[in-house]
């Protein structure tokens, strides 16, 4: 699940620094109202594993989640993992330069531009998460909340397609959820 609408988004701006994205920058009112309207349309039910990044963004989100669905059998688990891609040099910058570094990703998708993390370098914190929680739990539904680029690319990869070509794939919008079945990591390769 893609956090709400947060207040980056509303600004246009990137945020993907925890200096920026922990302790600001969380929803707006449409975002949290996004998030609610998912809650109330998912399957997901109160077995549900709840798992997010720590950016105020997401754990607004998985907070809102986690109470709808009446989750308060385990607590959220927060991880780094799952935090936005690091947009380098770009931090605080206008939206606009995601295209720049996504036609990078297609061109040089293990080579750092601007000092944005690499998608190879993304996929891969991506998938230590999963891979960690597929061990640690089984026949249970996990709730990954997380951000755009990184939902992306961990689904492109899922769909077994190469991840530098994660913008092919439809856009995470605000509060979207998608249902991935588990992954079989042990035949898959990122090249």
């Amino acid at each position: 699940m893609r956090h709400g609408e947060s207040l980056a988004n509303r600004r246009g701006i990137i945020v993907s620094k925890p200096q920026n994205g922990l302790n600001d920058f969380g929803l707006t009112a449409k975002g949290a109202e996004q998030v609610m309207q998912a809650a109330l349309n998912t399957r997901l039910d109160r077995d549900t594993i709840v798992v997010s990044s720590d950016f105020k963004r997401a754990l607004e989100t998985a907070e809102i989640m986690h109470s709808i669905l009446s989750a308060t059998h385990a607590p959220i688990q927060l991880t780094p993992s799952l935090r936005e891609r690091d947009f380098g040099e770009l931090e605080l910058q206008d939206h606009k330069h995601y295209d720049e570094v996504w036609q990078h990703d297609l061109r040089h998708p293990n080579k750092q531009f601007m000092a944005v993390e690499t998608v190879e370098q993304t996929l891969t914190r991506g998938l230590d998460v999963i891979t960690k929680l597929e061990q640690d739990y089984t026949s249970k539904n996990i709730l990954l909340v997380g951000h755009g680029d990184v939902l992306q690319i961990l689904s492109a990869f899922h769909h077994d397609i190469n991840p530098r070509f994660h913008r092919s794939l439809s856009t995470f919008e605000n509060a979207s959820i998608r249902s991935l079945s588990k992954l079989d990591l042990s035949t898959k390769s990122s090249a």
